[in-house]
């Protein structure tokens, strides 16, 4: 598909001035995804005889590497998404089983990566028009296109977030090859979707009926889009760009070529380096038809004819002379792996994310120091990754609800969970969360969202005596019928004498709340021993005995 033929034709339409010369760029970095652009790997050489020779450079396809490295940390198999409300979480899931969704968005955060921009888009399955609306039923299909830059056409551009938007699309129907593009154009009343169909012929497109069960245009009445847009989280540096984004390694590209350049001399070394046999004139046999024939034709490929008269190193007249080449394999190897320390710091993964020394021991400490820039980078675009999925979920919800009439709530709360076990400890960041839970800076409700990857009106439902909002906080409410510290004397000097330690006021106070409750028979043993546990930052046993001590 030529993305400019189908801008063009949008200019010409609909009498837009939507610029194509950043698309350019955009195949220019899906070349180097790709592992090969041509203006670069393809090169001549002339030979001795006056011959020119075409040659390709060896690549080590880096550019792929990292997208893929990006995709991996960002969205993967852990990757979770939790919506407030069992029926919102079924339905989401079944959209996103029905979609293949982890797998194919897993691939889209790479291709996002390699062309700046990508889409979630919406599409439906069973629809039937009623006057501008589009109505459907339970039975309608949601489903999801999966879209890089090179099928995006910004059409409006408001703070920086694409507005209205063309989409399109290669599609191929019974060995034919099609275009399908798409339109959201947000208008006073919701967005309008318009679909149009083409053929392409001899490089142009030529507008065709739409398909059965197509329909040509309908509103959602709704501002909601249903449509996702992703960019990587870095600031664009290229003109022209109109609200698309720019490729990791859009700034790297020179050192992309420094890799290559490394690997095709790497290769290149050992390809040349073979055993080189100098021949003298004389050892050879010449047959009738002038062809000379060396003693050993099965290896003819180690020998090289030089004339009667050949002076080896030593002044000696020899008849063979044997020479092999240097492979230079730790030099190839030493500045291989620079080029790529230098490609993996461009890209945002610090300087030894691509490193061939497995052999060595590091320890914990070291690991994670090394990786801080990776982690800087990362959480900046888990912003961008979640923006978009949250994007996508509450556009899936108002079709549910609005297109296939099923009664979901369409604001619910949504939590994502990344996997970033990758570059964090985490085990070590819930054990600093638990320490700020016992000093009284944080609410436990936090912690356990955190442990278990729930929403925070949910970790309030796992604790004893919860209600279903935040500001119903059981601790909260605890506190308000409880005498104050200085009555409880007995219990703070149990509670200190156990742990060996001086409580301050926040954690008296929990204590003393939790206590409370246990005594009401709000609270069983075992959850106040919890409790009491996640509150302080006690073991269970101390927990224990600081209850056992108070009764």
């Amino acid at each position: 598909m030529n993305i400019n033929s189908v801008v063009d034709y949008l200019n010409k339409t609909n009498g837009y001035d939507v610029p194509t010369g950043y698309y350019a760029h955009i195949q220019e970095w899906e070349d180097w995804w790709k592992g090969y652009h041509k203006p670069f790997h393809d090169f001549k050489e002339s030979g001795y005889d006056g011959k020119t020779i075409k040659r390709k450079i060896y690549s080590l396809k880096m550019g792929k590497k990292v997208c893929e490295d990006w995709a991996s940390i960002l969205l993967n198999e852990k990757t979770e998404v939790v919506i407030d409300g069992k029926k919102n979480n079924d339905f989401i899931n079944s959209v996103f089983e029905l979609n293949t969704f982890w797998q194919s968005a897993n691939e889209l955060v790479e291709k996002t990566f390699y062309s700046g921009t990508g889409a979630f888009v919406l599409r439906f399955e069973g629809l039937k028009l009623s006057g501008e609306k589009a109505l459907g039923s339970k039975d309608t299909k949601i489903r999801m296109e999966y879209l890089s830059a090179l099928n995006i056409v910004p059409l409006s551009v408001k703070y920086g977030k694409i507005v209205d938007v063309a989409f399109v699309s290669d599609v191929m129907h019974e060995g034919k090859n099609y275009v399908y593009v798409e339109t959201h154009v947000l208008k006073g009343t919701g967005y309008v979707i318009s679909n149009q169909y083409f053929k392409k012929e001899a490089g142009s497109l030529n507008p065709i009926p739409l398909p059965d069960g197509m329909i040509e245009e309908f509103s959602t009445k709704s501002d909601i889009p249903l449509f996702s847009i992703i960019k990587p989280n870095i600031v664009n540096t290229i003109d022209g760009s109109n609200g698309l984004g720019m490729s990791v390694f859009a700034n790297s590209i020179d050192n992309l070529q420094g890799v290559d350049l490394c690997y095709n001399n790497f290769n290149r070394d050992f390809k040349l380096g073979g055993k080189k046999v100098f021949l003298n004139d004389s050892l050879t046999t010449t047959t009738e038809s002038g062809e000379k024939i060396t003693p050993d034709d099965t290896a003819q490929q180690l020998f090289i004819q030089f004339g009667d008269d050949f002076i080896d190193k030593n002044g000696s007249n020899n008849l063979i002379q044997e020479f092999n080449p240097s492979l230079r394999v730790q030099e190839n190897i030493d500045g291989l792996q620079a080029q790529l320390d230098y490609l993996s710091f461009k890209c945002g993964f610090g300087t030894k994310h691509y490193q061939f020394n497995a052999g060595a021991i590091i320890t914990a400490t070291q690991y994670v120091g090394d990786k801080q820039e990776l982690m800087q980078n990362a959480s900046k675009n888990y912003i961008v990754v979640e923006r978009a999925l949250k994007v996508l979920i509450k556009a899936i919800l108002w079709a549910g609800k609005n297109i296939c009439g099923i009664d979901l709530d369409e604001n619910p709360e949504i939590k994502v969970n990344f996997d970033d076990s990758y570059i964090i400890d985490t085990e070590s960041e819930l054990l600093s969360m638990q320490q700020d839970v016992a000093s009284g800076l944080i609410r436990p409700e936090i912690y356990l969202a955190k442990k278990y990857g729930a929403t925070e009106k949910e970790a309030l439902k796992m604790m004893p005596a919860a209600s279903t909002t935040v500001e119903d906080n059981p601790f909260d409410q605890a506190l308000k019928n409880i005498e104050p510290p200085t009555a409880n004397t007995t219990v703070i000097d149990t509670a200190e004498n156990v742990t060996g330690k001086s409580l301050n006021g926040a954690q008296t106070q929990s204590l003393i709340a939790i206590l409370s409750q246990y005594s009401a028979g709000e609270l069983t043993l075992g959850q106040a021993i919890n409790v009491i546990s996640i509150s302080i930052g006690i073991t269970k046993d101390e927990a224990k005995k600081i209850i056992e001590g108070a009764e």
